[in-house]
């Protein structure tokens, strides 16, 4: 039979072409989104995990679908790491702080962690499917959320919507490239034809008038919006484009069309946490909570791993390999017998400081009076973000987050006291919503970077630690592989979480295979 006839064959008899197209090389396989783990390829092989998050819980996961034995080692009296979403009576105690407990209406939340699923990070999306985790649109750039600088400037100190911002930077921009191909002043060879189409793109992009001034355009928002009747309409006028520059909107323009920022994104109905604990839910015989990690050793059969459990009774458990997920500043504080080189990269990766607080508020103002459903509203103040919540529209209360900022400016938020945070959360607030003091109910904050099993938010690699240390990171020392979004691409992001943690699997299932 030729492979013609037999494709044929199997169109005619309802088979799957495109499976046996894939079969014959004809088409490429498709991506892998789980590990190749079949059933009892694990026979019964021990792997001790260390981190109930989700490259933990996937690994077991992927694990115990091939007989492999797991045991899952949680610091933590609850799954998830830094999937954490904050409801009503969660708890958290940073390092050298007073114990803190959110008192957030029943429904309402802050997700903590990771808030938002790109719509290409598959494995995150597949994992939803499969758990039957319904998703929300996570509204990730709304033109009708605001900017707010501080500074010099006819604009500063006020804020300013977003789509008059950045439809006045387009159309300037547009305006000055459109001007100098039209005076033949681009550098870059273009015939008059394409000349020309480029123009008249800009035009429309932009929103230039025939002769190629930006004068304003109706993307940017009214003075007087239309509706019935006689009511046209009147167009705003534009903002002057020195004003703008001399303001440093530039500087904080959205970052939501980079490669994993996109307008519109994902989040799960009724919290990030929903995959942390779908992922619990089917692992619960094997995560031991309260399981604070002391000591990782290499022995002749595995590795032995040394911890405290919820009673602080010292324990130890062995297996024949281990997956180590724990944060890398966490990590470089144990003891450990790892090669030299292993040492030096898990001590060389920098970590963000960074922090967010929830806002409790007695109505949702922000739709109410200023039409925001979702988004982020930018600022060069300390609370840096403001980001809206993108779940249940028109209700009457609700939580926002009254910061999320980085760097220098989080760890000088982090230093205040709790009641400090919130004091300043509320004053710059207030400078954008003045409702925020007639509105305000309860809060919580949380510094990544004070939590004592995270130490951060992520991790922050350089060209030259990801060029010197990051391949060492990502081979196994011995028995131990590393997992963890830290050992990906996609560090700061759920799917960087779960393919390290498929990587570690697929890597623990070729060596358990190759030697039997």
């Amino acid at each position: 039979m030729t492979r013609r006839e037999f494709i044929l064959r199997v169109a005619r008899q309802g088979g799957a072409v495109a499976g046996a197209l894939t079969a014959l090389g004809h088409l490429p396989s498709p991506p892998k989104r789980t590990p190749t783990v079949r059933r009892g390829d694990g026979q019964g092989q021990h792997v001790v995990i260390l981190g109930a998050g989700l490259a933990g819980m996937a690994a077991a996961y992927e694990l115990r679908k091939g007989g492999y034995r797991c045991t899952v080692l949680e610091a933590r009296d609850r799954p998830g790491g830094r999937c954490w979403t904050v409801r009503g009576g969660s708890t958290a105690t940073e390092h050298g702080g007073p114990a803190q407990t959110a008192h957030f209406d029943p429904g309402l939340y802050m997700n903590a962690g990771p808030a938002r699923i790109p719509q290409h990070h598959e494995t995150t999306v597949e994992y939803c499917r499969a758990f039957n985790i319904k998703l929300d649109v996570f509204n990730n750039d709304n033109e009708s959320a605001y900017y707010y600088l501080e500074g010099e400037g006819d604009l500063a100190n006020q804020r300013l919507r977003a789509r008059a911002v950045e439809t006045d930077l387009r159309g300037y921009t547009a305006e000055l490239l459109a001007k100098a191909i039209d005076q033949n002043q681009l550098d870059a060879p273009l015939s008059e034809a394409d000349a020309e189409r480029l123009i008249d793109y800009l035009r429309r992009e932009g929103g230039l008038s025939p002769d190629l001034f930006y004068r304003g355009s109706t993307r940017r928002g009214y003075t007087t919006p239309p509706g019935a009747g006689l009511q046209k309409g009147k167009m705003a006028a534009p903002y002057d484009l020195a004003a703008l520059i001399r303001c440093g909107f530039g500087d904080e323009y959205s970052d939501a069309y980079a490669f994993n920022q996109q307008p519109t994104m994902f989040e799960p109905v009724g919290g990030m946490d929903r995959l942390a604990y779908a992922f619990a839910d089917r692992l619960s015989e094997v995560i031991t909570y309260g399981a604070r990690v002391e000591g990782i050793h290499k022995t002749p059969g595995g590795a032995r791993i040394t911890y405290r459990d919820a009673n602080e009774q010292p324990q130890a458990i062995e297996g024949d390999y281990c997956i180590c997920t724990l944060p890398l500043p966490v990590l470089a504080e144990l003891p450990t017998d790892f090669s030299p080189r292993m040492q030096a990269a898990i001590e060389a990766i920098d970590y963000a400081s960074t922090g967010k607080i929830g806002l409790q508020f007695s109505r949702r103002f922000w739709e109410e009076d200023d039409h925001i459903f979702g988004g982020v509203t930018r600022t060069n103040m300390d609370i840096t973000q403001i980001w809206y919540p993108c779940h249940d529209y028109l209700s009457a209360k609700g939580v926002l987050v009254g910061y999320y900022n980085f760097g220098e400016t989080a760890e000088l938020m982090a230093d205040r006291s709790l009641d400090g945070r919130r004091e300043r959360a509320l004053a710059q607030g207030q400078k954008i919503h003045p409702q925020y003091t007639e509105c305000f109910e309860t809060d919580f904050s949380v510094a990544w970077h004070k939590l004592p099993f995270s130490r951060g938010g992520w991790a922050q690699y350089t060209e030259e630690t990801r060029t010197k240390y990051y391949p060492r990171l990502v081979e196994p020392d011995g028995p131990i592989y590393l997992a963890g979004d830290h050992t990906s691409y996609l560090t700061g992001w759920m799917a960087g979480a779960f393919e390290s943690a498929h990587r570690a699997v697929d890597a623990i299932q070729t060596r358990v295979v190759s030697a039997n």
